[in-house]
């Protein structure tokens, strides 16, 4: 799945409607005229975990983190994970398990 499947898959679980413009730049505006990207933003990234209630664990060797690893439940309550290696920016990684996980959640949705 592509960075802007993800982003439709996961605005629809987390019940957003979105306007897509140029590559992935400014998937959604708020009301106070803020662009919605949890792909690139920490914020929205943790916004949307909360909101669909995404538990979030770090494996840590060698004191570095070498995995994160998403738990989500989707609308039928079956239980999904997730794990990404951050390959350097464990934030990048952080969101995309985040972005992945809701996309999972919103593809099983109707």
């Amino acid at each position: 799945m592509n960075d802007k499947e993800m982003l439709e898959l996961a605005a629809k679980a987390a019940g957003m409607t979105l306007t897509l413009g140029g590559y992935l730049e400014a998937v959604r505006e708020d009301e106070e005229g803020r662009q919605w990207n949890p792909l690139t933003d920490d914020g929205d990234a943790l916004r949307l975990a909360v909101k669909l209630q995404i538990d979030m664990e770090f494996y840590v060797e060698n004191g570095s983190t070498s995995a994160v690893l998403v738990e989500y439940c989707d609308y039928r309550c079956n239980i999904g994970r997730d794990e990404v290696e951050p390959k350097g920016d464990i934030y990048l990684a952080t969101r995309r398990a985040i972005v992945h996980a809701a996309a999972e959640i919103g593809k099983k949705m109707k």
